[in-house]
């Protein structure tokens, strides 16, 4: 198990991921305006809105992401998604974001426990179904990254990822 001690409440893995997708887009989009922000309280469209972005998809859903991350480049935004938990993994965990990427098609989502990859690591690592990550618009398709957050590093394991990084 990587993290010897567990967080006593989600709310405490939001800023270190918040953090983390911080860096982690500004190293990957040298040149654009990065946003990243604890939505866990508000709805999509709401934080959308107070960024001044426009995502019809995202409107009068009931979507609360944990942390979200937006790149403006022009003007374009390309959102990113992290779903925080502190329990093992499971299908529903997995279910919740995919429902989400399926209706606004993030550029990328990453669904982090500091626990540990409960059910999901037989369904992904034994059974090798890395086709349930998939999403996208048909044109192009994504797979949301899954793994377990390093509560010392304040990062991902790497070694846990799936699909690699």
């Amino acid at each position: 198990m990587v993290n010897n001690k567990n967080v006593a409440s989600e709310f405490e893995l939001y800023t270190p991921m918040l953090l983390w997708l911080q860096k982690y887009l500004e190293d990957k989009y040298k040149n654009s305006e990065i946003i990243t922000v604890d939505t866990h309280s508000i709805n999509l469209d709401k934080a959308l809105f107070e960024l001044g972005i426009t995502n019809n998809l995202a409107v009068g859903l009931d979507i609360q992401i944990d942390v979200l991350g937006v790149v403006k480049q022009n003007d374009n935004s390309k959102l990113f998604f992290i779903e925080a938990k502190k329990t093992g993994l499971t299908l529903r965990d997995l279910g919740q974001l995919w429902a989400y990427c399926r209706l606004i098609n993030p550029e990328e989502a990453f669904l982090f426990t500091s626990k540990d990859l409960g059910s999901l690591d037989k369904i992904l690592n034994i059974l090798k179904r890395e086709d349930l990550l998939d999403f996208g618009d048909g044109k192009k398709i994504k797979k949301m990254k899954v793994g377990v957050w390093n509560i010392n590093a304040t990062a991902p394991e790497q070694s846990t990822i799936i699909p690699k990084m």
